[in-house]
């Protein structure tokens, strides 16, 4: 899952990103509110980790926009104002959670993965798919009940492809999706992570609509 990021302080924001992308997280941070409008307009985003006191334009203003724009992008704010004012207008205004700094990583971890399951509709971590099996939170797959070994691009790609299945997804949007802006992307990634998954899988779990993008089955 790619999030954007939006934390003004470097030491805050060095060590959040990084923690995230152990967790299994892609992470694109920027500084400012600027900075979080362009990087909304031209990226894909499957949540926005969002500070109230950005410079050059405050949180509040990021999300009331996103709201009045009818976007159902995921918001969790994080922030140093723990005022009870705060946190009913930040969740008033449409932020689905909301949580004080300095807080604990693997706290943010979890409360990532419970907004992105309310807006998916469920209530069970797990993602199931046929005999396919991804848990996003012990990173564990499994294929009729048999573990499954996938390194952490190969893992992303799945999560991406389960959370929509059937749907059809482009190399393009999955290219977005499961890469950075500092990453450097080869011509075929995708393709090459797709032939592996497939040799771990089964050809038939991951289905290629040509010309158009793939999906899982």
């Amino acid at each position: 899952m790619k999030l954007l990021f939006a934390e003004d302080d470097a030491m805050i924001g060095e060590s959040a990103r990084e923690g995230l992308r152990q967790s299994g997280f892609v992470v694109d941070w920027v500084q400012d509110g600027r900075a979080a409008d362009l990087a909304l307009e031209t990226g894909q985003y499957s949540l926005l980790l969002l500070d109230l006191g950005l410079p050059h334009k405050d949180g509040l203003s990021i999300l009331r926009e996103l709201r009045q724009s009818q976007s159902e992008l995921p918001v969790i704010i994080i922030t140093a104002r723990d005022a009870v004012a705060d946190r009913v207008a930040a969740l008033n205004m449409g932020a689905d959670d909301y949580l004080i700094k300095p807080c604990d990583l693997d706290e943010m971890v979890a409360r990532i993965h419970a907004v992105l399951r309310r807006h998916a509709g469920r209530g069970n971590p797990e993602l199931t798919v046929g005999g396919l099996m991804l848990n996003p939170l012990t990173r564990k797959v499994a294929m009729n009940g048999k573990p499954v070994m996938l390194s952490p691009k190969e893992f992303s790609l799945l999560a991406v492809l389960m959370h929509t299945p059937g749907k059809v997804i482009s190399r393009r949007e999955l290219e977005e999706k499961i890469y950075g802006w500092n990453e450097e992307v080869a011509s075929n990634a995708i393709e090459v992570h797709l032939h592996n998954l497939r040799r771990k899988l089964g050809a038939e779990v991951i289905s290629n609509v040509r010309g158009v993008g793939y999906k899982v089955t």
